[in-house]
């Protein structure tokens, strides 16, 4: 893993398989930077999903190494995530964050004001 600062926020990237690790409060904290519209609120049905049907293996959260619950993004169901029910965090697979910017800058959820943050969000994780 490496360790990506960006505006007082370190994300965690894995060059392996592109995913990002964000600790508990990052990502919200980055959609806010961002100037996105709703963060929080976003943030809160992002993580009380239900659990998403799917085959796709639940990986272990790199904190408390229990299993994690897979959810998919309400309109956006490429975008599977897989987060720490203790709330410890929240993994992105390879890709996965370049989709949620995507779908956020749509207006699908939130309506972002396009900015500095996402466009290092853009950079960083494209693959």
């Amino acid at each position: 893993m490496i360790g990506v600062e960006y505006k007082q926020v370190e994300l965690d990237y894995c060059g392996n398989c592109q995913g990002v690790w964000f600790d508990a409060g990052e990502l919200e904290l980055l959609l806010e930077k961002a100037g996105v519209d709703g963060a929080r609120s976003f943030m809160d049905t992002l993580l009380h999903q239900p659990e998403a049907g799917t085959d796709e293996k639940r990986r272990k959260c790199p904190i408390c190494r229990r299993r994690m619950k897979k959810a998919s993004i309400a309109g956006a169901s490429h975008v599977l995530i897989d987060g720490c029910e203790r709330g410890d965090g929240i993994w992105f697979d390879g890709g996965e964050v370049d989709h949620l910017v995507k779908f956020l800058s749509q207006g699908a959820v939130v309506k972002p004001r396009e900015g500095e943050v996402f466009s290092f969000i853009k950079e960083v994780f494209r693959t």
